[in-house]
């Protein structure tokens, strides 16, 4: 890109933050995502930040407004009224003060306060807004490793696939079966109001979907007891190396505060989670696999979730391995990184997160192959990233063979990695 374009695109993306921006959280997009949710959040804050400090850490701090007690952090809250997204607050009934879902999503907020505190040219302002983030995400952390790990291995588990954030992946396909759909309550979806059905999840996975809501909902959203209550218990590599780059940097900004009992927790989480990953390993895959707890087995499925783990600091010959694994998707696909191997004949090129690219995914394994030195893979995702923007626009996804715009238009978080492409390096 000329110094121009990348002047004009950046201008763009500012344009469709500015849009989804509701004054202290944004949303994904208009329409088809009407509220504020968990990781989108903590992404876009990386983006406001380039134009906005002090609204970047609103951001979060309006997410973690609504932390739950025992500190989960949930993956919706429903700050407004609105009938325009299924399922909504009187379906979950979680009995919050604004209303919010019951479950959450990858925790990304220990990455991005960290990626804020570093970049930040307010430093007072970012020492206060930080230093008073810093116990609420460790909490979060705490929780997830005591209401997601029972037996102490040092990787947790998601209970429903809305919480992995790849809702519809064909890693969860056989661990789902097992969730019924007797007695699903009735239900009007709206998201296929919004964007093509094809694009979408299909009605069987919202039956599932919605059977374990209501499960949960059933049990008082009662975290003590949901984990070993749920037929779906996932070990997500993607998820968990979320987790560990965050305490990981959770830690490192705790150590610049002087909070050294929150830097010593977080440091043993990653001591543990990392160690612990390596049952995930895939030699034939050349990447992570999911394991499903309920039979114990690693589940045969190369998706983008077992890429993911390059933003943790995974050991150098599985990052090499997973850049190899980049590479040779990049052979397969004419953007990359899509979200299963195409040569899966599982594989969706349009279907949410059976096949298509997003923009978010991308921005964070190039982050960790960058890190471990492995960055011409790394510019080969955020030009491949870059060319996709220019082509079609700020969609939700993309087909990586024909870069057609999917799902959500003028898409928040997807306009954020743009700018954090163009004038985030270094």
């Amino acid at each position: 890109m000329t110094s121009l374009a990348v002047d004009e695109t950046i201008a763009r993306a500012i344009e469709v933050l500015k849009e989804n921006d509701h004054g202290a959280y944004t949303i994904p997009t208009k329409g088809l995502y009407p509220f504020q949710w968990n990781w989108d959040s903590c992404l876009t804050a990386l983006g406001l930040a380039h134009y906005d400090e002090a609204r970047a850490w609103t951001e979060i701090e309006t997410l973690f407004a609504h932390q739950w007690p025992d500190g989960m952090v949930p993956h919706i809250v429903f700050h407004v009224w609105s009938d325009g997204y299924f399922p909504g607050p009187e379906v979950w009934q979680t009995g919050r003060p604004t209303a919010t879902s019951g479950i959450t999503q990858p925790a990304v907020a220990g990455f991005a306060v960290r990626r804020l505190f570093d970049r930040a040219k307010d430093k007072k302002l970012a020492s206060e807004r930080a230093r008073a983030l810093l116990p609420k995400i460790d909490a979060w952390h705490r929780w997830f490793y005591e209401s997601r790990d029972p037996k102490g291995v040092g990787l947790v588990a998601i209970i429903h696939p809305w919480e992995s954030g790849r809702d519809n992946s064909i890693d969860w396909d056989d661990a789902f079966e097992r969730v019924p759909t007797e007695g699903v309550e009735p239900y009007t979806r709206r998201d296929t109001l919004h964007a093509d059905p094809a694009h979408r999840p299909t009605r069987e996975q919202y039956d599932r979907y919605l059977w374990l809501v209501q499960h949960f909902r059933a049990l008082g959203w009662d975290n003590a007891r949901l984990h070993d209550a749920s037929p779906f218990q996932i070990v997500d590599p993607g998820f968990n190396s979320i987790l560990i780059r965050a305490s990981s940097d959770l830690a490192d900004l705790a150590e610049a505060l002087g909070e050294k009992e929150i830097a010593s927790a977080n440091r043993a989480r990653v001591e543990k989670g990392l160690a612990a990953m390596e049952q995930l390993w895939s030699e034939a895959h050349g990447q992570y696999l999911c394991l499903d707890r309920t039979t114990g087995k690693l589940v045969d499925s190369a998706s983008v979730g077992g890429i993911l783990p390059a933003f943790a600091a995974i050991p150098a010959a599985r990052v090499a391995s997973v850049a190899t694994t980049v590479e040779r998707l990049a052979g397969k696909a004419r953007f990359v990184v899509p979200s299963h191997d195409p040569d899966d004949p599982r594989f969706d090129a349009k279907r949410y997160w059976r096949g298509p690219v997003w923009l978010v995914v991308n921005y964070m394994i190039a982050d960790g192959l960058a890190a471990a030195g492995h960055g011409a893979v790394a510019r080969r995702i955020t030009q491949s990233s870059l060319d996709l923007i220019t082509e079609s626009g700020f969609a939700e996804y993309y087909d990586p063979h024909t870069g057609e715009p999917l799902g959500g238009g003028r898409f928040t978080w997807t306009a954020a990695m743009v700018i954090e492409f163009l004038k985030g390096r270094g």
